[in-house]
């Protein structure tokens, strides 16, 4: 019977967590949409002004923390 109990305990969590996983890939989908790519551009621009690359990319990827690190390296090769 405890058995039964813990496979059904088992399930429900996982479905809680798909279900989560699920809403925060739209979530980080959507926060992607709003972002402005000129703006991260602008701000990564400023900071390598002041610091060096990895520094620069560090602080971008704070005030964007949507944006990977692959995604934040790209941005570093534009300017």
């Amino acid at each position: 019977m405890s058995t039964i109990v813990i496979w059904v305990m088992g399930a429900i969590l996982l479905l809680i967590n798909i279900m989560l996983r699920t809403r925060l890939l739209r979530l980080e989908a959507r926060l992607k949409e709003l972002s402005n790519p000129q703006e991260q551009l602008a701000f990564l621009r400023q900071q390598a002004a002041q610091k060096d690359k990895i520094p620069a990319i560090k602080a971008l990827r704070k005030q964007y923390p949507e944006l990977s690190l692959i995604e934040a390296n790209q941005l570093w090769q534009q300017i």
